[in-house]
């Protein structure tokens, strides 16, 4: 079962920052682009979170906090839970990312397609959106560091008297 888990944790997180990495090179092969093919490019962006980020943030979350409860040594280690809260956030962040800062960008491309849309709405969306995205790639690096290079921070338990 441990192996099992690892196995699709790893897969996961592969998944996890393959799908970052699309989603910023998308974003880079965009700076000269039209506002019509800007806004078709948000859809391809949309299908890359909806299909492969999510899915493999929620298996890597799902994954790691599953092999905590099976594999007890990881309950005694600091780096374990502080990779627990790093996925939670990462969780947080990834759908601030998709559901405002991505759909934002998203609506405000498809009105300048129509001629209706403020670009530079469209720039303060687009450089928002490059700042939350570099935060949920620090912190997937953050999670693939702790669980390559697993640092000794175990808990000290202090025995009691009675």
């Amino acid at each position: 079962m441990r192996r099992v888990l690892k196995f699709l944790h790893t897969l996961a997180s592969c998944g996890l920052v393959g799908a970052l990495l699309v989603y910023a090179l998308i974003l880079i092969s965009l700076r000269e682009a039209t506002p019509e093919i800007y806004a078709v490019a948000r859809g391809t962006i949309s299908d890359v979170c909806n299909l492969l980020l999510l899915p493999s943030l929620a298996v890597a979350l799902i994954t790691g906090l599953l092999a905590m409860a099976v594999h007890r040594a990881f309950l005694d280690t600091r780096w374990a839970w502080l990779k627990a809260l790093l996925g939670l956030s990462m969780f947080e962040a990834t759908f601030a990312i998709v559901q405002s800062k991505a759909t934002t960008a998203a609506a405000e491309a498809a009105k300048i397609a129509l001629g209706t849309g403020d670009r530079i709405a469209l720039a303060e969306a687009i450089a928002n959106e490059w700042w939350s995205l570099g935060a949920v790639l620090v912190l997937s690096m953050a999670q693939i560091g702790l669980g390559v290079w697993r640092p000794r921070m175990a808990f000290r338990w202090v025995d009691v008297p009675s």
